[in-house]
């Protein structure tokens, strides 16, 4: 049983001293020192003994002092009276553990002498009230940031979705705090809007996952990075291709919540189009022209680091002839249609078996919403109506939150028959292995991603999922 020396004055001694009072699962024995009644509790407890002077008289101290005496709390609200008593303290043992409230930006080299900074206490605790601003355990554990506390926004990509379908690897959801309850999760636990999630893991991965989790409604093309990025090849791309291009950026670049649209042309050639993408060069468009550099790849690769691009626009022939390329980017890419962007009125997504596509779903309404385009989902069994239930639902959930149209649409024949005819959509793709490796035998598959090229006419985007992106897989 220890035996612990509290020195207490002040409104924060006072209740400190009240939840010494209340804490009956301690073994402690108490000695406290005051000289202020004010200080007191009404709360009387056996295992506290209370002693009445002036903590700075050195011969008063000496009368409560003892070897049994493990630890001492130093809380005073006057600077003079703490400085003093802890010169009398270090008189009576030089080496006693001494835990002193620092109001005062006291500076000390005494190892056995922890200084509690009110002030920084303080705004890190208010600073946890912030929204969006994710809560670290500081007090258990190693206090590195292993604990951290994670509120759920209504336009988290973890809304209505089940613990067992978020892939948790060194980390875990190890409890969910809802309506003042805890819940202790289990595979079939759905998280909500406004859920507090407590992870435990690596902290390096925590910090990618709580802002995943945060990501807010409009913030594409965020978290990939905050810009649109466009790399024009003029020997590769006619002055109509050129046009195409830039149109469809700086349409998008109106549309989304990115800060800057970055033109880089390489191979320059002295003509209209040159001409005028240098005029576009003002406000939040910056164009580069690079005269040294004449590889798409390796231009692509030296912005890739510099540009902070969150998507790049191109077109079906430079997207067929650099798909690996823009695979190991791991940002999306926005394909263009071969039809006027105006035309687009729906988003079209199109699940795979062994794609999870609820991992994309953040980033098909983020750009959904931003777009204000509506959604169909399609679901693709010859056999059975009930495929796919679990996404449809997830699907409903969000389309009500985030205010957008939904349609379910149930279809025993491939959609790619009748997508291809369409001129009004937007496809999202998950963009895997399965692209980069189109080949002949691609001709033959069921698969959607495969078959992407089929739907060459429509704008495509493709979002890099699995081992693409640095998100909470890993």
């Amino acid at each position: 049983m220890k035996e612990i020396l509290i020195i207490a004055d002040g409104i924060v001694a006072k209740e400190f001293l009240e939840r010494v009072c209340l804490d009956n699962t301690s073994d402690n024995n108490y000695k406290v020192i005051y000289y202020n009644d004010k200080v007191l509790t009404n709360k009387k407890v056996d295992n506290i003994k209370y002693f009445k002077f002036d903590p700075t008289s050195f011969s008063k101290l000496r009368t409560v002092f003892s070897e049994n005496i493990a630890e001492i709390f130093l809380i005073v609200k006057n600077k003079f009276d703490a400085e003093e008593t802890y010169k009398n303290i270090r008189i009576l043992n030089k080496d006693i553990h001494i835990i002193l409230l620092d109001n005062w930006n006291i500076k000390s080299k005494d190892t056995n002498l922890s200084l509690l900074n009110a002030h920084d206490i303080l705004s890190s605790r208010l600073f946890d009230f912030l929204p969006n601003v994710s809560v670290i355990a500081q007090n258990v554990g190693l206090g590195l940031g292993e604990i951290m506390e994670v509120s759920v926004p209504f336009s988290s990509p973890y809304i209505y979705r089940h613990v067992s379908s978020i892939r948790q690897k060194n980390w875990k959801i190890t409890a969910i705090y809802r309506a003042h309850e805890l819940i202790l999760p289990n595979r079939s636990t759905m998280i909500m809007p406004n859920d507090t999630l407590l992870l435990i893991g690596n902290p390096n991965i925590l910090k990618g996952v709580s802002i995943i989790i945060k990501q807010e409604l409009g913030s594409f093309p965020s978290p990939y990075g905050k810009n649109i990025y466009i790399l024009i090849d003029m020997l590769q791309n006619s002055n109509q291709e050129i046009e195409n291009i830039v149109n469809s950026a700086f349409i998008l670049h109106s549309m989304i919540n990115n800060q800057k649209l970055i033109i880089k042309v390489i191979n320059p050639t002295y003509c209209q189009s040159f001409n005028k993408i240098k005029s576009y060069d003002k406000g939040s468009t910056k164009v580069f022209i690079d005269y040294e550099t004449t590889d798409f790849k390796k231009a692509f690769l030296k912005d890739l680091e510099i540009s902070n691009a969150g998507i790049v626009v191109t077109n079906s022939k430079m997207f067929k002839k650099y798909k690996k390329l823009f695979y190991s980017a791991k940002i999306p890419i926005f394909k263009i249609g071969q039809y006027d962007f105006s035309k687009i009125k729906t988003t079209v997504v199109l699940p795979e078996e062994e794609i999870d596509i609820e991992k994309l779903t953040a980033t098909i309404f983020d750009i959904s919403a931003q777009l204000e385009l509506d959604i169909e989902l399609y679901n693709y069994d010859p056999n059975s109506a009930e495929t796919n239930k679990d996404l449809i639902h997830h699907f409903k959930n969000l389309a009500a939150v985030f205010n957008r149209k939904l349609t379910i649409i149930q279809s025993k024949q491939n959609p790619i028959t009748e997508l291809k005819e369409r001129e009004n959509i937007l496809h999202f793709i998950p963009f895997t292995k399965n692209i980069k490796k189109i080949n002949i035998f691609s001709l033959f598959s069921t698969n959607f991603q495969k078959l992407y090229y089929k739907l060459d006419n429509a704008y495509q985007i493709f979002i890099p999922i699995e081992e693409n992106i640095a998100d909470e897989q890993k």
